[in-house]
């Protein structure tokens, strides 16, 4: 492509279509994502992650086998709750544990959880015990990450699952948390009512 075709990248353009990859990607076995992954990369001549040669590539070069080696991106079903949060790089106890429910969710088929379920698999991935891993579950739910579930269970909300999709790339997770919580219309139709917040 010359440089005159080329477009501003937009994040949430990528972001979406980071997800519907991964959402295709998921209900297949790792070897079937890794034959459309290495498909997608020779159709689109594409090199591999940094510039690196796709696996295929450098399993013929090397000799050794594609099962010796682990993809770079969330797609591999196999990523341990400890690689999963080095790749994401969550900032506060918040956000680590919005990336502990995705991980439940999408790794363990456990999409309706308790406190507890995170807690132990914060153990699991070998990271600080939280103060008050309580209060960070309510902090997560008020913030959008997480949502109520039934008895007593929370689940992972749209907004936590755009975030954590978009991790690590921090601009394309703020994106993706704005557009999911619309609060300006809010805000404007208070204004209109004149600030009386009694009538519903």
């Amino acid at each position: 492509m010359s440089d005159e075709q080329q477009v501003a990248p937009d994040p949430m353009i990528e972001f979406n279509a980071l997800q519907a990859v991964i959402s295709a990607l998921q209900p297949l076995s790792p070897e079937a994502q890794q034959r459309i992954v290495d498909s997608t990369v020779t159709f689109l001549r594409l090199s591999g992650p940094r510039g690196t040669p796709t696996r295929s590539q450098a399993s013929s070069e090397s000799g050794i086998s594609s099962r010796d080696r682990s993809p770079s991106y969330s797609a591999d079903t196999a990523m341990s709750p400890k690689d999963f949060l080095i790749e994401k790089q969550p900032r506060t106890d918040v956000e680590r544990m919005a990336c502990l429910a995705y991980y439940l969710t999408h790794y363990r088929e456990t999409p309706h959880f308790k406190t507890l379920d995170l807690s132990q698999l914060n153990t699991e991935a070998a990271q600080p015990k939280f103060a008050n891993a309580a209060n960070t579950t309510n902090n997560a739910v008020k913030r959008g990450y997480l949502v109520q579930s039934t008895k007593g269970q929370r689940q992972l909300g749209a907004a936590g699952e755009r975030f954590v999709l978009a991790l690590p790339d921090r601009d394309a997770a703020r994106v993706a948390m704005a557009s999911a919580r619309p609060r300006r219309r809010a805000n404007r139709q208070k204004q209109n009512d004149g600030g009386d917040n009694s009538k519903e």
